[in-house]
């Protein structure tokens, strides 16, 4: 790193000082990048094996649409059409199957989003209400091109346990009725401060009620 300070004049005579500094940064392939990076990735990351039921018919349904689309119609999906708009609230269990345990829900919404296949904007809150991350959430964005065996989405952010989180989705379809119901496996690598998954922080704190005034 090399820094220098310059003294200027400004217009009306006061002394003004000018810092620059260069920083050099250490090349991707040396041995300290690397092992701060391996190091970070062992610590901070945890993995959750999910699966998401997207129901999309009957009283039970967990999904809506909320705008038809209506642009073109894709040919992989009779029906599906380009700015179709869903709104979910989806269960998250261990399995596959709608039985297994639950051990959450993703709440947001999904848009077709593209013009000439059916892929999909995703934007959902992974709701946790079981195991260790019990109250905590996960903030997932990214594009699902759903006839395509494996996907990759992002993590943006998180609260309880994930504060400031990051970290990347494997999205697999499990089974899929078109129109009636789909399954969808998800890999979830959250990076996170380490600190955090041993021990997540404490709730929000809140201004505590004022006094109450007795009058007699």
């Amino acid at each position: 790193m090399a820094a220098w300070m310059k003294q200027v004049q400004s217009s009306g005579g006061r002394q003004l000082y000018l810092v620059a500094a260069v920083l050099i940064m250490l090349p991707a392939t040396s041995s300290r990048w690397r092992q701060w990076l391996w190091r970070g990735d062992r610590t901070g990351v945890a993995h959750l094996h999910l699966f998401m039921h997207d129901v999309l018919t009957g009283p039970d349904a967990t999904a809506v649409d909320v705008v038809n689309g209506t642009g073109r119609a894709f040919d992989v999906a009779g029906g599906l059409r380009f700015g179709q708009v869903v709104v979910m609230d989806d269960v998250l269990t261990e399995g596959p199957s709608r039985s297994s345990p639950r051990v959450g829900r993703t709440q947001g919404f999904y848009v077709f989003s593209d013009m000439n296949v059916p892929a999909l904007l995703f934007c959902m809150n992974v709701v946790l209400t079981a195991g260790p991350y019990a109250g905590s959430t996960v903030t997932i964005l990214g594009r699902d091109h759903i006839t395509q065996p494996l996907r990759e989405l992002s993590v943006v952010g998180g609260t309880g346990a994930f504060r400031m989180a990051t970290g990347y989705v494997l999205w697999r379809t499990a089974s899929w009725e078109f129109r009636a119901d789909a399954v969808l496996e998800l890999d979830v690598f959250v990076h996170t401060r380490p600190e955090n998954l041993q021990s997540p922080p404490p709730p929000l704190h809140h201004r505590p009620p004022p006094p109450t005034v007795v009058v007699t």
